[in-house]
């Protein structure tokens, strides 16, 4: 999996929100806010290019106090919502 390329995290207005860059890209209705966590993950997605739920799992757990079932878990619905409005592919 990868981050769909002209879509990258910014922090506005203390809000982490994954914007459209270009013209052609852009979608007002379908900005995503990301809290504290999902923004790190986002980040570490960008780093290791293509990447797997496992591998963002992990580094879950290295960041954060979660067990690897759970972080699993959670990376998995995360992606799957990443997936469904169009930032990952």
């Amino acid at each position: 999996m990868k981050q769909k390329k002209g879509f990258t995290l910014r922090n506005v207005c203390g809000e982490n929100v994954i914007v459209a860059e270009g013209i052609e890209v852009i979608n007002f209705n379908k900005l995503l806010s990301l809290n504290e966590s999902a923004a790190f993950l986002w980040q570490q997605a960008s780093e290791l290019g293509d990447f797997t739920s496992a591998q963002l799992a992990d580094k879950l757990c290295e960041e954060y106090d979660v067990t690897p079932e759970q972080a699993l878990a959670d990376v998995e619905g995360m992606l799957a919502e990443w997936q469904k409005i169009g930032v990952v592919e």
